[in-house]
């Protein structure tokens, strides 16, 4: 795996803390104040790495995900006991605030949540389909890398069904590009970032209904 470690960007870390239920795989997404970054979307735990968060002469996956276990008690008063490195975001070129952001899966450690008040309105387990749909009809508002997060995790049958899958973290170099009725965010794997022609890997976020074309 290859990330742009040479640009200059903040790192945060994201827990994707999931769940077994009766329906199937569940997710924790907490709902962000109006104001901030992130205003109003749902998003998974997580935030910057502080100093603390890093040790000398570690990769930067490791100081994000100490970030991630951190945040996590925080904001929701769950102490991670595991963690697998899902993925790494890179923002699109040219938006106010660049963050590269390694999401984590994580088991639910069963603890009560506590929601800290000045960071989380709301929490709610969400079935991954659930959460898509409940975008799509406009009841919560979800950032691009929450979406497409979800909509990998839609096939998994259980929680270690889902970790058992990840074999080496994907980079997701976001690009953007506006069209007449949204955004297209795309990827590496986009015949518009240089793949072959006919290939695919965007997002097409075009209201009502978001879509994935991928391969």
């Amino acid at each position: 795996m290859s990330v742009d470690e040479d640009e200059d960007l903040p790192v945060a870390g994201t827990a994707v803390i999931l769940r077994d239920a009766p329906r199937g795989v569940e997710v924790l997404l907490l709902r962000r104040p109006d104001r901030g970054s992130f205003a109003g979307a749902w998003v998974f735990p997580g935030g910057m790495v502080d100093p603390g968060d890093r040790v000398t002469g570690a990769p930067e996956q490791e100081d994000a995900g100490r970030a991630a276990v951190r945040e996590t008690a925080e904001e929701v008063g769950l102490e991670l006991e595991r963690l697998v490195p899902l993925s790494c975001w890179v923002p699109p070129a040219g938006i106010p605030k660049r963050v590269r952001t390694w999401f984590f899966l994580a088991p639910d450690p069963g603890d009560a949540i506590r929601p800290a008040p000045d960071e989380v309105v709301e929490t709610r387990w969400f079935g991954p389909e659930s959460a898509l749909a409940a975008r799509d009809a406009g009841e919560i508002a979800l950032m691009p890398p929450t979406w497409r997060t979800l909509h990998a995790l839609c096939s998994a049958t259980d929680v270690e069904d889902a970790l058992a899958r990840v074999a080496d973290p994907g980079v997701f170099r976001t690009r953007m590009q506006r069209t007449a009725a949204g955004i297209l965010f795309f990827w590496d794997g986009d015949e518009l970032a240089g793949a072959p022609v006919g290939s695919r890997e965007r997002l097409i976020a075009e209201d009502p209904v978001w879509r994935l074309e991928g391969r």
